[in-house]
């Protein structure tokens, strides 16, 4: 499984591979269940790999944070995405020093919470994700 080629899909719960394109959209596998369907043009569709949080700095890849959260969890599940707002912000504090508060919301932090321990489930390799960022800063 690539980092490149997960997606989440807009009214559509947990995270999707792309397995392969056809004429009117993507055949999707959920890494959840494993169920196969299309995806068509008309979902809203968004590229875990496209994905940026924002710090007061710069926009981190969303790549880079599960790195961050696999290395603080050993690279176990982290906390829980139902857990209270506070819990879920100060975890994401730790994980992430210096996010922007105003603009990351609780709810943001609850779907990268909620998406990395998805991943964690399907004994996603965090690692896999630094050589894809590596290997782009390197063209």
């Amino acid at each position: 499984m690539e980092f490149n080629k997960i997606i989440a899909v807009t009214g559509k719960p947990g995270l999707f591979e792309i397995l392969t394109q056809t004429k009117t959209g993507v055949i999707v596998k959920s890494i959840v269940d494993g169920k196969r369907f299309p995806i068509t043009a008309t979902h809203n569709v968004s590229l875990l790999d496209n994905i940026a949080i924002y710090t007061y700095e710069e926009e981190i890849p969303l790549g880079q944070v599960f790195k961050n959260i696999a290395a603080k969890e050993d690279g176990k599940e982290g906390i829980s995405h139902k857990e209270s707002g506070a819990k879920l912000q100060a975890y994401f504090s730790e994980v992430l020093p210096g996010y922007d508060e105003e603009r990351v919301y609780t709810s943001n932090i609850k779907k990268v919470v909620q998406w990395y321990n998805i991943l964690v489930k399907a004994n996603f390799d965090f690692a896999s994700i630094e050589l894809a960022t590596e290997a782009e800063t390197e063209e």
